[in-house]
């Protein structure tokens, strides 16, 4: 199996079913063409498991976020936040001057939202069963930033971590290296690709982005990290420290080895 976007510049003018199948011959010949392994269906279901996660938060925020909406045409507000909507939802209860038919509507959300939270809670919990029974998985969790879905989905979705001749290549394939426009030998870095999986990239940039906060807050960091953030701001830098993750990452998935920090410092960037 050939990815799309790597067969589609072998295609020649006027798409139909010849044409594609002379570019998907043409793009299997190259040497450095990459395929898709076939997922078993274990591998399936459990890449299903992390795609109902995905839709279940989703759908949470945009109820938390259609809540907020709600009760500020009340005049009623709360901070921001997930863990501040019971709060918000026990205030409007208790306010007199809401309207008995927006209090009926508020319950409703209420429920609708507790029942999220509950199936959401569910799912994690079987991610974190899944996790527990493969052994790579296990050692992903370790690299700070990770967390159980970054380990899971590292797992999931990366198709061979073999196939990647370097670190770079793979956090290229994933989308966190900068768009290269070098010409006549005069460097041009632009942003990030954002190629590759969106879930697998946002994963990584959300799971680095509490690591720059404790490194700030705390004081304990890499010299590497530590120097990143005195010229980056923090979501630069929480973008750079994704691309660091995804290359250990790749480095413990190829080598079998297992992730060491330094004593006192959030992330080291070294496997060990």
């Amino acid at each position: 199996m050939i990815a799309p976007q790597l067969a589609k510049p072998y295609v020649k003018r006027n798409k139909n079913d010849a044409a594609d199948a002379q570019g998907l011959c043409e793009a299997m010949s190259r040497p450095t063409m990459r395929f898709v392994p076939v997922k078993t269906v274990a591998e399936q279901a459990a890449l299903m498991l992390i795609s109902v996660h995905t839709r279940l938060i989703a759908n949470r925020t945009q109820l938390a976020n259609a809540i907020r909406g709600y009760a500020n045409e009340f005049g009623v507000s709360a901070a921001k936040g997930l863990a501040h909507i019971p709060l918000l939802l026990e205030r409007i209860q208790a306010d007199g001057t809401v309207p008995e038919l927006a209090q009926e509507l508020f319950m409703s959300q209420a429920e609708e939202y507790a029942e999220l939270e509950r199936k959401i809670a569910d799912v994690e919990a079987k991610v974190k069963a899944w996790q527990r029974n493969n052994e790579r998985s296990m050692r992903l969790n370790i690299i700070p930033g990770i967390g159980p879905i970054g380990s899971a989905l590292l797992i999931m979705k990366t198709p061979a971590p073999e196939l990647f001749q370097s670190g770079r290549q793979f956090a290229a394939w994933i989308g966190l290296t900068p768009k290269d426009h070098s010409t006549g030998g005069k460097l041009r870095l632009g942003g990030i690709t954002r190629a590759g999986d969106e879930a697998l990239r946002a994963v990584l940039v959300a799971g680095a982005t509490p690591v720059i906060h404790h490194a700030r807050r705390s004081g304990k960091a890499s010299p590497w990290l530590a120097e990143l953030l005195t010229r980056k701001p923090p979501k630069l830098a929480a973008v750079a420290l994704a691309n660091k993750m995804a290359r250990i990452a790749w480095k413990l998935m190829v080598s079998g080895e297992t992730y060491a920090a330094q004593s006192g410092s959030t992330l080291t960037g070294c496997a060990a």
